[in-house]
Formats: C-alpha cells, sequence, structure tokens
C-alpha cells in the first residue's frame, strides 16, 4: 500500500478540532494512544514521517514531533533509524483482546436481586448542557465566568513540587490533610460562629456524603426522623433508604416549627441559614427554641447550613451549632455552592464519638477524598482567596438578586417572598390551576430552564404549582426578558386550563 493511498486512514484516525479547548499536541496523543491500544495500528507499519502527518492533519510539524517523542517516552512507540515510528508490541503485552460492541444475554433477575432501588426514588433532574439554554434559572450550578480561575490555578501550580506530588500521592489511609482540617478550623467555622477541635471535624466528598455517613450511623428501620416539608429531595431521599420512617415538619414563612411532631423523633434535620427550597431564614429566636425542644424531647439536629455564605442582605445570624450547649447539634458544610459543585468538597463537625465511627465507616467506602484536592482547597482557603471570592461573588448575587426581584414583582407580582438573607434562588408559588411539571417541559422548549416544585414535597401527590428559579447561573441581562418568557408561558398555560386545584401555601 502506498503512502498516498494511506492518507484518508490517517485522517481518519486523527480526527483533531481547532474548536476544542484541548491543544492539538493533546488531541493527537489521545488519538494515537486510543488507535494502539484498539490495535487499529498494524505493529509492521510506520506511522507516516512528521512532516507528511503534519501535512495530512494541516497541523504544525513541531506538534507530531513533540506527540511522537511524548509517546516514544512512554513506551507506546518505538523509533527504527530510518524507517521511523512503529508501535512498541511491549505496550500491547497483558491485554486480553475483546471485540467491541459484542453483548451477553443475561439470566439474572436483577430487579429481584436488588435490596435498594435508589433509581425508582423522586428525584431533582437537571440538563447536563444547561449552558446551551438562554435562560438557565437552574439552581446550584454557578456561572463559569465567576470562578476564580487565575487564583484556583496558582494553587494548582504549588502542588507541582516533587515534595508535594509524593505527598499527594501517599494513602493517608482515614487521616484528613491537616492544613485543610485547620482551614475550616480557624477560617470557615469562625464566619458561622462555630468553634471546634480537629478531632471533631471530618473532611467530606461534599456535604451531601457527610449527610449519608450520618444517615448510616445513626438511622435505621425502626428510628424516627423529621424532615422539613417542603425539604431537601436528596435528604428524603436518603432517610428513605435507611428505612426510617419519615415525619413531616411544617415550615412557616420562618422556616422549621418547633411544633409536637419532633417530639417523637430521633433526629430532626434542618435548613436554617436557607430553608430548602422556600429560601427562608429561621429567627434566632426560633432556633433557641428549637434547640430547647431537642434538650426536653431528646432528639439530635443536623444542620445543614448551605449557602450561609451567600449572605449579602442582612446580618447574619449564627448557626445552630454555634447555639448548641449539649452537643446535640451536627453540622453540615460545603464549598461547592461558592466555588464549583464538581469539587465535592464538605465537611461535618460533630461530637468526637460520631466523627471516630463516621470516618471508619469513611474508610470502607472511600477511604479519604483525594489528598491533591485537599490540599489545592486548604492553599486556595490559607491564601485569601475564598474569601476574596465569596466578597465579589456576593456583590454579583445581589445585582441579579435585584433584578429577580424587580422582574418578578413586574411580570407574576405576589407569587413569592423576596429571600432575606440574599442566597441563589426564589421560590414561586404558582396560581392553583398551574402545573409546573408541564411548564417545565414548554419553558425548555422555549431555551428556559426552571425547578419544579412537587418533588419538594413529602407527598408525591403534594402541591404542582410551586417551582424554584435560580438565579447564580444565568447572566444579569438576561433575567428580565427571561422573566419575561416565562410569565407569556404561565399565562399561556392558564387561559388553555381554566380549572383551578385548591391553593397550597408553604
Amino acid at each position: 500500500m502506498t503512502l498516498q493511498s494511506e492518507q484518508p486512514m490517517w485522517r481518519q484516525l486523527f480526527q483533531l478540532s481547532t474548536d476544542s479547548e484541548v491543544s492539538l499536541q493533546r488531541q493527537l496523543r489521545r488519538a494515537l494512544v486510543d488507535a494502539i491500544l484498539d490495535g487499529r495500528i498494524p505493529l509492521d507499519r510506520p506511522l507516516p514521517s512528521s512532516r507528511e502527518l503534519a501535512k495530512q492533519l494541516g497541523i504544525a510539524r513541531n506538534t507530531v514531533v513533540l506527540s511522537y517523542q511524548h509517546l516514544v517516552d512512554d513506551g507506546y512507540l518505538s523509533a527504527h533509524a530510518r524507517s521511523g515510528y512503529f508501535v512498541n508490541p511491549d505496550i500491547l503485552k497483558g491485554r486480553l483482546a475483546t471485540r467491541k460492541g459484542s453483548g451477553m444475554a443475561t439470566s439474572v433477575d436483577w430487579e429481584r436481586r436488588l435490596r435498594l432501588h435508589p433509581s425508582h426514588q423522586r428525584n431533582i433532574h437537571k440538563p447536563m448542557d444547561w449552558r446551551q439554554y438562554k435562560y438557565p434559572f437552574i439552581y446550584g450550578q454557578p456561572d463559569p465566568e465567576l470562578f476564580p480561575t487565575a487564583d484556583w490555578r496558582e494553587c494548582c501550580r504549588e502542588l507541582q513540587s516533587v515534595a508535594e506530588v509524593r505527598s499527594c500521592a501517599q494513602d493517608r489511609f482515614d487521616a484528613d490533610d491537616p492544613l485543610l482540617v485547620e482551614q475550616i478550623q480557624n477560617r470557615v467555622l469562625p464566619r458561622r460562629g462555630v468553634w471546634a477541635d480537629s478531632e471533631e471535624i471530618l473532611i467530606t466528598l461534599g456535604a451531601q456524603h457527610a449527610l449519608y455517613l450520618i444517615a448510616e450511623l445513626l438511622l435505621d428501620r425502626n428510628s424516627r426522623v423529621g424532615i422539613e416539608d417542603p425539604g431537601y429531595p436528596d435528604m428524603r431521599n436518603i432517610f428513605q433508604l435507611s428505612g426510617a420512617t419519615l415525619v413531616p415538619l411544617a415550615v412557616d414563612e420562618d422556616g422549621v416549627i418547633p411544633g409536637g411532631a419532633m417530639d417523637g423523633c430521633d433526629i430532626a434535620y434542618v435548613t436554617p441559614s436557607h430553608h430548602v427550597p422556600t429560601t427562608v431564614t429561621l429567627p434566632e429566636p426560633r432556633r433557641r427554641e428549637l434547640l430547647e425542644r431537642a434538650a426536653q424531647a431528646d432528639f439530635l439536629l443536623i444542620e445543614d447550613d448551605y449557602e450561609s455564605e451567600t449572605n449579602f442582605v442582612g446580618e447574619p445570624t449564627p448557626a445552630l451549632k454555634s447555639l448548641d450547649r449539649e452537643d446535640r447539634v451536627i453540622y453540615v458544610g460545603g464549598l461547592s455552592k461558592t466555588l464549583a459543585p464538581g469539587l465535592r468538597v464538605g465537611f461535618m463537625v460533630g461530637p468526637r464519638d460520631l466523627i471516630r465511627e463516621a470516618r471508619a465507616l469513611r474508610r470502607l467506602m472511600v477511604r479519604h477524598p483525594p489528598s491533591n484536592n485537599q490540599r489545592i482547597v486548604a492553599l486556595f482557603l490559607s491564601m485569601g482567596y475564598h474569601d476574596a471570592h465569596i466578597h465579589r461573588l456576593n456583590k454579583v448575587l445581589q445585582e441579579r438578586w435585584q433584578l429577580m426581584n424587580e422582574a418578578l414583582n413586574a411580570r407574576v407580582p405576589n407569587s413569592f417572598h423576596t429571600p432575606t438573607f440574599g442566597g441563589t434562588s426564589y421560590w414561586i408559588r404558582g396560581d392553583p390551576a398551574l402545573d409546573t411539571d408541564r411548564l417545565a417541559e414548554q419553558a425548555r422548549a422555549h431555551g428556559l430552564l426552571l425547578e419544579p416544585g412537587g418533588v419538594y414535597f413529602l407527598d408525591p401527590d403534594g402541591p404542582r404549582n410551586f417551582f424554584r428559579l435560580g438565579y447564580s447561573s444565568i447572566k444579569a441581562p438576561r433575567i428580565e426578558p427571561g422573566i419575561a418568557t416565562l410569565a407569556a408561558l404561565i399565562r399561556q398555560q392558564l387561559d388553555s386550563a381554566p380549572d383551578a386545584r385548591p391553593v397550597h401555601r408553604a
């Protein structure tokens, strides 16, 4: 086969994109590795010369030279004098031949075998391509342009030294990065009025990991657990997996009500800083009332202190944990909402006995969160970047909060309470006849994302006229036209469905 007749093969194997954020050199190297490991390059056939492949692909010759040399260093290619580059057969040793797409028929009844079916639970669903939507009123997804990229990259560069790389590669067994624990202890928790020893802090893979550990350690099918209604769906689902009986806790305009329903509970889960999903903040007098009730009825409290940093409206309210004098409050926090959800860095604070067992359980699950991630976050905190980022973030969020308030008042008045403690979302109560599941489908067709509210209620047949609008991910200029589009869709649905249901309030 002549070199000219092989050209289409090489172009097909190495399809590169100049629009990609990945460099051409990395793209070519990845394509070469895939082709070698998949057996698509014969062992007896030389690769094109660097000059020829560069010409075929329309890239610089140096890009090909560096890619070839990297793969020689890594053992994928062999350089033969006057013959060119060949696939190194040693790299393919120890690999079993497989056929792609060769599935197998299973005789196992997996529905019967599985003891848990988490996929059957009611969950919040967010499209992965939310950035492609014109009006992404989606909650929990920060605007990527607000991420402190330069500061974060500086912290990443700190980890490139030989000593740091070796340190991060070590197995810490069940130990956490001491610098990160110190920063949470001395920098993060004091902002909330919380003080804890290092033995009372555990690093987790996000706040939800901490919540799962707590449920595993403290609940079983004989337990009763109070949960806000409406409330956080993922926490409800975690509790349900334990087999515990869920007790709905009523919520009003000040948050969870410390009523008699709590008295028979072993644990009550609360979100006092920003109630999920209504965004209301539990006033300090009610926090003290809640603690008194917990002491009298002898139940524990899980405080999910999410979004406490995004406070740009009023004076911060002390964390429930800061008022606790009996060690009844298990405090859970995270950095996902202020930095990025993908980092998965959270922590829990509690009595030493609980943290000891949580650490042992975490070891059985993941041993410890990745050491390099822990150290980067620790450096980010220690250099003051996190505090500076929160300051900048709150300025942006305050502008969007105000624009949301003005647009909602103008387009869908009397349907919400303005969040009085900042945050990143609005909870909207629509007309009783509004079906927000259907509204969400109609909105997506117009490039608009919102979260239907039915999933937040404990009763699967609960109200369908509530929905949540996030504003952390949408640019300020798109807020008003987005709300205008939403209001038009609401009017359109109500005009076509005049039959109203009873009004539900939350």
